[in-house]
Order: structure tokens, then C-alpha cells, then sequence
């Protein structure tokens, strides 16, 4: 089984890379761009019986920063 875990920073959180993202596009000549948010995608390859729950846990515990970052979990 696989779970796909996407994480980004919560809305109001300060994001720098982002940021630095949007102005090298800029510099680049990539005009109309408002706005870059930067996140992380986790994919994880589970034991066929592991359930959203664990991988639930497995993100508040370890992948994500639940006080600045947010994320959604697709099993599949």
C-alpha cells in the first residue's frame, strides 16, 4: 500500500523560500506570478494492513511541524 503525504505551511505562516522562488521566476522573465508556496510530498510504502490512522500519527509525531504546517494524506 502507499500513502502520498502533502505538507505545506499553514495560511498566514511566513514563507521564505516561496518567496525567493517567485523572485528568481521574476528575474527570469516569468511575468504574472503572485505568489510561490513551497511544500514537501512524502510518499510511503506500507505493509498492506496499515491503516490512515498510523500514517496520521506518523505525521504528527515526525513529518510535519503541526504548529506551522498542515497536510493531507491519499492512501492508495
Amino acid at each position: 500500500m502507499r500513502a502520498v503525504v502533502k505538507v505545506m505551511l499553514k495560511d498566514g505562516v511566513l514563507d521564505p523560500q516561496g518567496e525567493a522562488v517567485r523572485h528568481a521566476l521574476g528575474a527570469m522573465g516569468f511575468a504574472g506570478i503572485n505568489g510561490v508556496r513551497q511544500g514537501k510530498l512524502i510518499e510511503l510504502d506500507l505493509a498492506d494492513d496499515a491503516t490512515e490512522a498510523q500514517v496520521r500519527e506518523m505525521c504528527d509525531k515526525l513529518l510535519a511541524n503541526t504548529v506551522i504546517e498542515s497536510y493531507r494524506i491519499d492512501m492508495g
